[in-house]
């Protein structure tokens, strides 16, 4: 539990870095440069700008200035209409949320809305001219939180979609490895068991896909990563999709798996290396992210690999199930090759020449082959 607490506090230390950073540098642009009377909300929007998810800070920016300019709009012109008060306040801030919801769906758009017009509502009376110093504040957090993380602190993109990755790729390997097990010890309990816990990846996936737009954003804020748009960090980015479909299809190897078992079909060696061979290809690909390779070759290599074994299986006997088994490898590992920036043809093709002969032994029916 306390290495666990640790491991969180280590992960947030750069965040807490930049989020101090920001609030600090957007006090001092909006009241010692700007002079802009107590700009508390030039902190506020900035720390707001940064708490969003890595690679949505761009977007947050726009909303929280948005959200500002709908508050000011709608409360000004229904304090000008109507006054202040208790009833006046709640009728502002109503319709304040109301107009930032048909501008879009954005939560922050929306909260931005309604607190200025809060704000706006209950001081203006004492502190006129609220509007714009409000609107700056939102403004200048904003383009600090944004400076601060593009310029002055930048996080390491390939560091933080490496730390996103692991998991999900982890969970895949590992409940490969687990399927190649199970099929190896005819176990339909512990297929059934991988199965099931590859299904539960949207915590995994998330995380990754998030880190993914983390990185995109790196690229294109940042010039200390401008370079990198291209390269290894690029190809991770752009990966999350291919190794999402990745892991649907290997969740449909893993559910034939599970039926190959209880119907007692056989299951020849190479089909149990076809499946480990899998695993092993997504793990070399994580190892090759992590190292930042200008190309994942040994991760196309040992994908490959685990086709060709399948394509012996197939040709050595199989059944119903065990044919979809064969199948899903195919279309795995073609999902996997495009994950290493290959293109979906390529891949596919790649993926025919491996696997070899189609010309199935005498004996039950075949699946259709299905590549992706």
């Amino acid at each position: 539990m306390l290495r666990e607490r640790l491991h969180r506090v280590r992960a947030g230390a750069g965040l807490a870095a930049q989020a101090g950073l920001a609030a600090g540098l957007a006090w001092w642009v909006a009241g010692d440069l700007l002079g802009i009377p107590k700009p508390v909300f030039a902190p506020i929007s900035a720390v707001v700008t940064l708490a969003a998810s890595v690679g949505q800070r761009l977007r947050r920016t726009v909303e929280l200035v948005l959200g500002v300019a709908v508050g000011i709009l709608i409360g000004d012109l229904l304090i000008a209409l109507l006054g202040t008060g208790a009833w006046q306040l709640g009728l502002i801030v109503v319709l304040a949320v109301l107009v930032a919801a048909f501008v879009g769906r954005s939560p922050a758009l929306v909260v931005q809305a309604g607190a200025t017009a809060v704000l706006l509502g209950t001081l203006s009376p004492s502190v006129p001219n609220l509007e714009i110093p409000r609107f700056a504040d939102a403004l200048i957090g904003g383009a600090v939180a944004l400076a601060v993380t593009a310029v002055l602190l930048p996080l390491n993109p390939l560091r933080t979609i490496n730390r996103a990755a692991g998991p999900a790729l982890d969970l895949l390997v590992d409940q490969l490895e687990a399927t190649a097990t199970a099929l190896r010890q005819r176990d339909a309990a512990r297929a059934r068991a991988a199965r099931d816990r590859l299904r539960n990846n949207k915590k995994e996936l998330g995380a990754f896909g998030e880190a993914a737009q983390g990185a995109r954003e790196a690229t294109m804020l940042s010039p200390v990563y401008w370079s990198a748009r291209e390269g290894p960090l690029g190809r991770y980015a752009q990966a999350v999709e291919p190794i999402d479909r990745a892991m649907r299809n290997s969740g449909t190897l893993i559910r034939r798996a599970v039926t190959l078992i209880e119907d007692g079909e056989p299951i020849p060696d190479d089909l149990l290396g076809a499946v480990s061979a899998l695993a092993e290809a997504v793990r070399t690909l994580r190892r090759e992210f992590v190292r930042g390779a200008s190309e994942p070759k040994q991760a196309r290599e040992r994908a490959l690999r685990a086709v060709a074994r399948a394509g012996h299986a197939y040709r050595a006997g199989v059944g119903f199930s065990g044919s979809v088994v064969v199948a899903q490898v195919r279309t795995t590992v073609s999902d996997l090759l495009v994950a290493t920036d290959l293109a979906q043809d390529d891949a596919n093709e790649l993926v025919r020449r491996a696997f070899g002969a189609l010309t199935p032994p005498s004996g039950p029916d075949r699946a259709p082959r299905d590549e992706g």
